[in-house]
């Protein structure tokens, strides 16, 4: 008889105060898993199932005593209906093929994602990358992570960096052609990732934090239905949460 493969004992860190990038004016503290630790895809899985996140090598989530506002949210993707706006992206970008790749350096990707930055977060500080911070920033020494590439014929259009869980994929982060607006290339990279969870036969793509006042994270709502994971489980309402935050305490 085999025996069950032994749970991997986590270590957390928390950090102190730090200035919140999502929100002017807040504080923010994160819980990071122990950078020690090598998790293993049932234990990354686990920790997903839980509202964390990779950056890295290192997996974290929000832990703000004050605040509440970022959301984990994920997508059912097989009860998942496309909507008009979907389909007429999906129309738009009928040219587009798309390739899964390794996640290793390629200069085309590197100048796509400078390209990226500089149009999205201009004065940022993801703005001017370095190669090593790149891959540092979208790759892992233990995750199953892949380049998902978008092309139009020979044209490099976006790049969606999933990570692989035991029971959907993980949106790590995309990057498109910032000159090509009438495309919608994100919502197209979505699309598309919720397409390749289906025909794998997994249940969810894992979004990320959804928070109610950053504009720049409003187009998750709009693939429907969306899971919320509020105080320990997963709702498929949108919670208050983020709307009815305490002021930042000015001790921290």
């Amino acid at each position: 008889m085999t025996k069950p493969p032994r749970r991997q004992q986590l270590g957390f860190f928390l950090t102190p105060p730090h200035r919140c990038g999502y929100i002017p004016g807040r504080n923010a503290v994160t819980v990071f898993v122990d950078p020690r630790l090598r998790p293993t895809l049932a234990t990354y899985s686990l920790l997903s199932q839980h509202g964390f996140r990779r950056s890295g090598d290192h997996v974290y989530r929000p832990k703000c005593p004050e605040c509440a506002a970022c959301v984990p949210v994920r997508i059912p993707v097989r009860d998942f209906e496309a909507r008009r706006m979907h389909r007429r992206t999906l129309r738009r970008n009928e040219d587009i093929s798309i390739s899964i790749r390794e996640p290793v350096f390629q200069q085309e990707h590197f100048r796509l994602y400078e390209r990226y930055l500089a149009a999205r977060h201009a004065g940022g500080s993801m703005e001017n990358p370095d190669p090593d911070g790149y891959l540092e920033f979208l790759t892992s020494s233990w995750s199953e992570t892949q380049f998902c590439e978008f092309r139009a014929g020979t044209r490099l259009m976006a790049v969606a960096v999933i990570d692989r869980l035991e029971d959907g994929l993980s949106a790590v982060y995309t990057f498109f052609d910032p000159e090509l607006p009438e495309r919608s290339l994100g919502r197209y990279a979505i699309l598309r990732q919720i397409a390749l969870a289906r025909a794998e036969g997994l249940d969810w793509l894992y979004l990320g934090y959804w928070i109610e006042e950053c504009r720049k994270m409003a187009y998750k709502t709009e693939f429907e239905p969306l899971e919320y994971y509020v105080d320990g489980q997963w709702l498929g309402m949108r919670p208050l949460t983020s709307s009815a935050l305490d002021e930042p305490d000015p001790a921290i």
